[in-house]
């Protein structure tokens, strides 16, 4: 009886003891719970506006401007229909996708190829050139816009295809070449002395070697580059402005967008949007992990 009443004591009287990780991960369990609420918060921002726009376009006029926030009753297909023969969307996307088709291969190209020569080879004037690139960013396009135009039309590009795709080339060139640069030093240089020393040329070096290990950063500044060319309407509409037949995407919404205060067929222009949006969702869906790791290589290596 003794010692059971004197361990009962002891145990009294032993102070309790914390375990020193409890504070720490409450602590973590209220900064995980605020991390998830913001980025809830953001992707309710950031996806709401393009599924109201999407769950709209199968409206009709008349329900969009009776009750703006609202569900289809039923799904109206003949906006599509209206927006792509009627509204010429069809058009302008097809203007769109072939001026992008050849800005962005240029601009990948291009901006490939001197960041490649920047990253890889010591010149002098090296770095000089890369800050010209760099400097590009900082300049904005708006403040050029009378100069290009004089030159456009002095070397009688304006309303024409190939005009608008140079003019896509040198707006891009700048943060592709500067992410690129900045890509190309990440990589290792054992293999490309492999291949020199094996006798191989610097273009093939560049073209079979280098490109290949650099295709996790070409494709995200893919993207990017897709994403700026394909909603690109400032430029369009300085270069582009004579014909509508030749208006692109933007410049089709636009001009249709304005048009609704005759005509009012809000189904075929929520119609158009959707269109707008679709390629733009595809190409990043099916180049997600690309974009991922392009963006994270850097770190990485």
């Amino acid at each position: 009886m003794t010692t059971t009443s004197g361990t009962a004591e002891q145990a009294r009287e032993t102070p309790t003891r914390r375990t020193p990780g409890r504070g720490r991960s409450s602590e973590s369990a209220t900064l995980n719970v605020f991390s998830h609420a913001f980025l809830i918060l953001w992707v309710v921002m950031a996806a709401g506006p393009l599924i109201w726009v999407a769950v709209t376009s199968f409206r009709t006029s008349g329900d969009i401007l009776s009750d703006p926030m609202g569900i289809p009753l039923s799904l109206h297909w003949e906006n599509f229909s209206h927006a792509w023969a009627e509204a010429n969307i069809g058009r302008y996307a097809l203007n769109s996708l072939l001026i992008l088709a050849g800005s962005l291969t240029g601009t990948m190209l291009l901006g490939s190829m001197a960041a490649y020569v920047i990253a890889r080879f010591a010149f002098p004037g090296n770095r000089v050139i890369f800050l010209l690139f760099a400097g590009g960013m900082m300049f904005p396009v708006i403040l050029a816009l009378v100069p290009l135009y004089a030159v456009m039309e002095n070397f009688g590009l304006l309303d024409t295809r190939p005009g608008l795709i140079i003019a896509y080339i040198a707006y891009s060139l700048p943060f592709t070449v500067f992410f690129l640069t900045s890509f190309f030093r990440t990589l290792p240089t054992g293999v490309q002395e492999a291949a020199m020393v094996d006798g191989a040329s610097h273009t093939r070096t560049f073209f079979q070697i280098m490109l290949p290990m650099a295709k996790p950063g070409l494709v995200s500044i893919g993207i990017f580059n897709f994403l700026g060319q394909w909603n690109q309407y400032l430029l369009p509409l300085l270069l582009n402005n004579e014909s509508e037949g030749s208006y692109v995407l933007p410049q089709g919404l636009a001009s249709l967008a304005i048009s609704q205060g005759s005509h009012g067929d809000w189904g075929a222009l929520y119609a158009g949007l959707t269109i707008a949006m679709l390629p733009v969702l595809v190409v990043y869906v099916v180049f997600q992990r690309q974009v991922q790791a392009g963006l994270t290589a850097g770190a990485l290596k």
